[in-house]
C-alpha cells in the first residue's frame, strides 16, 4: 500500500470513529464514499491521496455571507449569546471565522492550520486549493482562515462560518474560491444586505457573486436572503420602500421568487420612540428571526440528507455527465490527432521527396547509385521501411500529445475555475496518456464493473434516505397504533 493510500485510509477511519458516536448511518455512508472513490481513481478523476468524503462537511454547517457592515457578526453574536465576533461600522475582520462549540468557558481563537489539518472541518487541506490560486499561497492559510470556539449551547452540534464582506472592489481570487467552497458545503446560507444601503449600485458586487451563482442551483432552497438593520428605516417609517428597492435590485439578477427576511438585532437597535411603530417593527423582526433560527436549528437533520444527496449526486454526475463528456472529448482528441497525423505525414513525404531529389542530383554528379545490386537495393528498401515505421509512430505520438495539449488548454480557458473542472481535466489527461489508444471509444476505467459499482452506490444512497424517512415520517400512522 502506497503512502497516499495509507494516508486516506487513516483519515477515513478517524472519520468513522467520530461518526460512530454521533450517527451510525453516516458510518455506512463513509463506506459508500470509498466505493465511489474507487470508481474515481480508475477514471482518473481523483488522485490517490484524495477522497470525495474529504470534500464535504460532516458537521452541520451554516455560513453567513454578505456586504460589509451588513450586521453579520452582530447577528451571530445575538444567536450564540456572546460577544465573540467583533462588530462595528467598518470591516473589522478580513478572515473567514469558523465558529464552533467548546466545553471550555474561555473563548479561543485558533490559527487556520487547525482547520486545514482536521477532516471533520469544512476546510480540510484547503491549503492545497489556495496553492492552485497562486503558488505558495497555501502556506498563508492563516491569512484567510481562523477557528473560534466558545461555550455556547446554541452552537452544540453545528458550525457557523462568518465571512469577510463583499464590496464594490474586485475581490481576491482566493476569497472567492473560499466563498464558493463554503457555499457548496453549507446546509444553510444566510446572505445579508445592509438596509441602510439598499440601492442597486452599492450591492452589485454582492449580487453578482452571490445571487447570480445561486439561483440556478439544485439546492437553492438553502439560501435565505436577509435585509438586516431594518430598524434604521423607523426614522422615516418607510420599510416597505426599502424592501421594494432591495427586491428590485435582486430581481435584476434573476431572483424573482423566494422568501426574503427583514430583521435587526435587539442588542444593537436604535431607540424607536413611537410605541405603535416600535411594536410593529418588533413583531416583524421577531417573526422573521424565529423563522431563521428555526431553519438554523434544523441543520442537523438537513446535514444527513445533504450528505446522502451528495453521495447520490456524485455517482449520478459521473455516470450521466462526466462519462458522456469524456466520450465527446476523446472523439475530439482522436479527430485532432488524425488531423495532426495527416499534416505531419504530408510534411514528411514532401520532405522525403525533396530530400530524394537533392540526393539523386548529388549522386548523379559524383557516383552511380548501385541499383544494379539487387541485394543492396533490398537492404535499402528494408531500412527505409523500418525508418518509415519509426517516423510514422513518432509522428502519431507527437500528434496525440499536441492534440491533447490543445484541448486541455482550451478546457482551462472555458471551464470555470473550481475543483470539479480540475477533476474533469485530470480525467481527460488520464485518457490521453502514453498507453491510451485513440481508437478505444470508452474512457479508461469505464467498464461494467465500475458501472455496477456506481449503481450500487446510488442504490445505497436511496436506502439511506429511506432509513431517514422512516425515522421522521409515518404516512400510514402505524407507529401511533
Amino acid at each position: 500500500m502506497t503512502g497516499a493510500k495509507r494516508h486516506i485510509r487513516k483519515r477515513l477511519s478517524q472519520l468513522e470513529k467520530h461518526l460512530q458516536r454521533e450517527n451510525p448511518l453516516l458510518v455506512e455512508a463513509v463506506d459508500s464514499f470509498r466505493k465511489l472513490d474507487r470508481v474515481a481513481y480508475s477514471l482518473g478523476l481523483l488522485d490517490r491521496n484524495e477522497s470525495f468524503a474529504m470534500h464535504i462537511s460532516w458537521w452541520p454547517l451554516i455560513s453567513v455571507l454578505g456586504t460589509f457592515s451588513a450586521g453579520k457578526s452582530t447577528f451571530i453574536n445575538h444567536y450564540i449569546g456572546s460577544g465573540l465576533q467583533s462588530t462595528g461600522n467598518q470591516a473589522v475582520d478580513d478572515k473567514f471565522s469558523v465558529i464552533c462549540h467548546s466545553p471550555d468557558a474561555e473563548p479561543h481563537v485558533l490559527p487556520g492550520i487547525a482547520l486545514d489539518a482536521d477532516p471533520r472541518f469544512p476546510f480540510y487541506q484547503f491549503s492545497d486549493e489556495l496553492d492552485k490560486v497562486a503558488e505558495g499561497e497555501g502556506r498563508r492559510v492563516e491569512t484567510y482562515l481562523q477557528l473560534k470556539t466558545t461555550n455556547s449551547e446554541s452552537l452544540k452540534g453545528k458550525i457557523i462560518i462568518d465571512s469577510p464582506g463583499f464590496d464594490a472592489d474586485a475581490q481576491r481570487t482566493a476569497t472567492l474560491r473560499i466563498t464558493s467552497h463554503i457555499i457548496d458545503l453549507s446546509d444553510l446560507v444566510l446572505i445579508m444586505f445592509d438596509a441602510r444601503h439598499p440601492e442597486p449600485g452599492a450591492m452589485q458586487d454582492t449580487l453578482r457573486h452571490l445571487v447570480d451563482e445561486t439561483i440556478e442551483r439544485a439546492d437553492s432552497s438553502k439560501f435565505l436572503y436577509i435585509l438586516n438593520q431594518i430598524d434604521m428605516s423607523a426614522r422615516e417609517d418607510n420599510p416597505e420602500q426599502i424592501v421594494a428597492a432591495w427586491q428590485r435590485a435582486i430581481a435584476q439578477h434573476g431572483l424573482t421568487a423566494g422568501k426574503f427576511y427583514t430583521i435587526y438585532s435587539p442588542d444593537a437597535a436604535i431607540t424607536i420612540e413611537d410605541d405603535t411603530l416600535r411594536q410593529r417593527y418588533e413583531q416583524k423582526r421577531d417573526a422573521d428571526l424565529n423563522e431563521i433560527h428555526s431553519r438554523i436549528n434544523q441543520v442537523g437533520v438537513e446535514r444527513v440528507y445533504r450528505i446522502m444527496a451528495a453521495l447520490d449526486e456524485r455517482a449520478r454526475r459521473i455516470e450521466e455527465d462526466i462519462i458522456p463528456e469524456l466520450l465527446e472529448y476523446k472523439k475530439k482528441w482522436a479527430n485532432h490527432t488524425a488531423a495532426y497525423n495527416l499534416f505531419f505525414i504530408i510534411l514528411f513525404i514532401a520532405a522525403g521527396i525533396g530530400g530524394g531529389l537533392l540526393a539523386g542530383y548529388w549522386l548523379n554528379g559524383v557516383a552511380s547509385f548501385p541499383f544494379s545490386d539487387i541485394t543492396s537495393s533490398m537492404k535499402n528498401i528494408l531500412v527505409m521501411a523500418i525508418g518509415g515505421v519509426f517516423a510514422i509512430t513518432g509522428i502519431h505520438y507527437l500528434s496525440r500529445h499536441l492534440a491533447a495539449k490543445g484541448i486541455i488548454r482550451k478546457l482551462k480557458k472555458t471551464l470555470p475555475a473550481n475543483p470539479e473542472s480540475e477533476r474533469f481535466i485530470r480525467a481527460f489527461r488520464h485518457n490521453t496518456r502514453f498507453l491510451s489508444s485513440v481508437f478505444t471509444p470508452g474512457p479508461r476505467g469505464w467498464n461494467r464493473f465500475t458501472r455496477r459499482r456506481l449503481q450500487q452506490v446510488r442504490s445505497e444512497a436511496d436506502k439511506y434516505v429511506q432509513t431517514l424517512n422512516n425515522k421522521f415520517t409515518d404516512p400510514s400512522g402505524e407507529s401511533e397504533t
